[in-house]
């Protein structure tokens, strides 16, 4: 009885223990990526600023050929709005909507992942020699959950190469277009 007493005190402490040590974690997870294109900002912004567009470079589709797709919206800018479905665990289901557009500059959008949270990520164009520079980040407010907290250490491990194969492919689709 006592080695089961001191197994459930051992467990208490250990739980205890991380939960007190999330809060020292960042309340923010944020992912960035950048990528070359040799291209200008013109040829690239069509497919960051529009969610049907995205459909041809997005890193995510590949995993479930099957998830359902619906867009609302304008066709493109502030208000497109992409809302997915599938079972897959790495898609899942959610919302995505440009809430900002500056034409050949940048793009902002919203994520709604449902239960899982809120994000917001952004496109970014910037010169750079004669193509230019696109940096696609995301960031997340995690608030006082302690398992969200321990998961946005994660987060650019899971999303960081995930964003490269996207960007890659943006890279790929543009420059054979141009």
């Amino acid at each position: 009885m006592k080695v089961i007493k001191r197994i459930f005190a051992g467990l208490v402490v250990c739980i205890l223990v991380l939960v007190a040590v999330s809060y020292l974690l960042p309340g923010k997870a944020e992912v960035s990526r950048s990528i070359a294109i040799d291209a200008p900002p013109s040829a690239i912004f069509p497919y960051v600023n529009s969610m049907q567009e995205t459909e041809k470079w997005s890193p995510w589709l590949h995993r479930d050929p099957e998830t359902k797709l619906t867009y609302s919206g304008p066709a493109a800018g502030v208000g497109n709005t992409l809302n997915w479905a599938s079972d897959h665990p790495q898609v899942g289901t959610g919302s995505q909507e440009i809430v900002e557009s500056v034409e050949n500059q940048r793009v902002r959008t919203a994520l709604d992942f449902g239960p899982m949270g809120t994000a917001a990520a952004s496109f970014i164009l910037e010169p750079d020699g004669a193509g230019t520079r696109v940096t696609w980040g995301f960031d997340s407010d995690l608030g006082l959950n302690p398992i969200s907290r321990w998961m946005g250490v994660m987060m650019d491990t899971w999303v960081g190469e995930d964003y490269e194969r996207g960007l890659t492919n943006l890279k790929e689709l543009v420059e054979t277009q141009g």
